[in-house]
């Protein structure tokens, strides 16, 4: 393992919940829900001022409903979340070119391979500049962990958060891992804790004692394996760069059972559209098709066909995706439809395109259904649907969000980012001709006249490092990271 701390781990603060927080003025500093709104939906972020009321991420969404229920609840816009992703990436890369994602809001970054970091203090230094410049470029905050490891790191950012930066410094490790619970160890969930638990073994120390046979007999050899070795503080996995997509998918939870099968037929097409979309926003193409089902009784049904060569073309895959549902039961009715691509390339395989060309010219039907499809992605004013917190603009009012929808009505707060004051709220029939759908306003404004960046964030919880922590830990929380180490 390294003899510096020099692997840095980023996790946004609440990153879902804050970008809302820092597009709708009236939301700042409340508590925010972000996810499936239906009785299906679970909750994908918690502002933290959510979690305050013991809502958190993976929850039912009715669960949070009922903990927080003064809350703003969210539909997801996870191609606003993506751009702002790619903002905080780009700052990464200017970092190290190893750099390694874990989703929109975390990453590993290889500070020794991009030559800023090779000791304890270098390393610190960086990590403080990449969250100024987090903070100047998105307006929002990220909690930084350092250390010898990718494990430790990661670690390092949780006792960072929110809005921190925590140092563990090489040879410290064992100390510091030894009172944590086992549940801190990566791969250590609730079906491995209480295993561990009724051998009782509850912190990490307790695993090193136990003793690799020990933990090879309790939970089988790889596993007992490689919790002996992080107990140990041994992690020698490499930062990876950019891990390539092995797959491209799409799928839908849906509020009630689907039971009729035409509609099912539908639900594919529409998601076969949307995979297609994906592959070519990523340049890709792929040659295996997979179709998932979940019924109505939670079974699980996947259903593949793999092409003679990739292709993007949405007439394969669609043709591809009903052939699959036409092997598979929906009797009872369906809760969850998914399609996907696997075997992905850079490139296509041109008989393919002259394949569904060939059957559309066989007849009409097929491309007349397409146009069908096409149309019905077009509702009609009074078929639109208004997602909480998704933009809308109107005619008269200009640029807002939408509250919330329900019985021909839509209550729409007039604000934007730049917005001083919470905005008005305004009640709309949902056939209105003046409301229309609106592309997200950018969070920060950049430009010679702002200098360094307007920042437009949400609140921002500031916390020191946990008393707790041992003295070789080092840590800042908020602003305090500024200062020299």
């Amino acid at each position: 393992m390294r003899t510096a701390p020099t692997i840095l781990h980023l996790d946004m603060d609440a990153f879902y919940a804050s970008v809302e927080q820092a597009s709708k003025p009236s939301l700042r500093g409340k508590a925010v829900v972000v996810g499936g709104l239906g009785p299906r939906g679970v909750v994908a972020t918690a502002s933290y001022e959510a979690r305050v009321f013991g809502v958190h991420s993976a929850m039912p969404m009715g669960q949070a409903r009922r903990l927080a229920p003064n809350a703003a609840y969210l539909v997801p816009r996870f191609n606003f979340y993506r751009s702002i992703s790619e903002r905080v990436m780009e700052l990464l890369r200017a970092l190290s070119p190893l750099v390694e994602p874990l989703s929109l809001d975390e990453a590993f970054v290889d500070l020794e391979a991009g030559e800023v970091a090779w000791d304890e203090r270098s390393a610190r230094l960086a990590g403080a500049k990449l969250r100024e410049d987090i903070r100047s470029v998105t307006g929002l905050t990220g909690s930084v962990g350092l250390a010898a490891s990718k494990m430790l790191a990661k670690i390092a950012s949780e006792e960072a958060k929110p809005d921190g930066l925590v140092v563990i410094e090489p040879g410290t490790e064992r100390a510091m891992l030894g009172p944590m619970s086992v549940r801190t160890l990566p791969g250590v969930g609730p079906t491995t804790g209480d295993h561990l638990r009724r051998a009782g073994i509850t912190t990490v120390e307790e695993i090193a004692e136990a003793g690799e046979d020990e933990l090879v007999r309790l939970l089988g050899k790889a596993h007992g394996h490689g919790l002996y070795a992080m107990a140990l503080a041994r992690d020698d996995r490499p930062v990876v760069a950019e891990r390539e997509a092995k797959s491209v998918s799409v799928e839908d939870t849906y509020d009630i059972d689907i039971h009729d099968r035409t509609r099912v037929g539908l639900e594919v097409q529409r998601l076969a559209e949307r995979c297609v979309r994906r592959l070519r926003g990523g340049g890709l193409s792929g040659r295996t098709i997979v179709l998932k089902v979940r019924r109505y009784d939670f079974s699980t049904l996947t259903r593949s066909e793999t092409l003679r060569g990739p292709t993007d073309d949405p007439a394969v895959i669609r043709e591809a995706a009903a052939r699959l549902l036409d092997s598979v039961d929906t009797t009872g009715g369906v809760r969850l439809l998914g399609v996907g691509v696997t075997g992905l390339a850079d490139y296509t395989q041109e008989d393919l395109f002259a394949q569904a060309a060939g059957d559309r010219a066989v007849a009409e039907g097929p491309v007349e259904e397409h146009a069908v499809a096409q149309a019905e992605e077009q509702p009609s004013l009074a078929e639109r649907r208004w997602p909480a917190g998704h933009d809308v603009r109107h005619a008269a009012f200009g640029h807002g969000w939408v509250q919330g929808s329900g019985l021909g009505r839509v209550t729409v707060r007039f604000e934007t980012p730049a917005s001083e004051e919470p905005g008005r709220v305004r009640t709309f029939r949902v056939d209105d001709p003046d409301l229309e759908a609106a592309d997200p306003l950018p969070l920060v404004l950049l430009g010679p006249e702002e200098g360094d960046g307007a920042s437009v964030a949400g609140s921002q919880a500031v916390s020191s490092v946990p008393a707790s922590l041992p003295k070789s830990w080092s840590g800042s929380g908020g602003g305090a990271a500024r200062s020299s180490p």
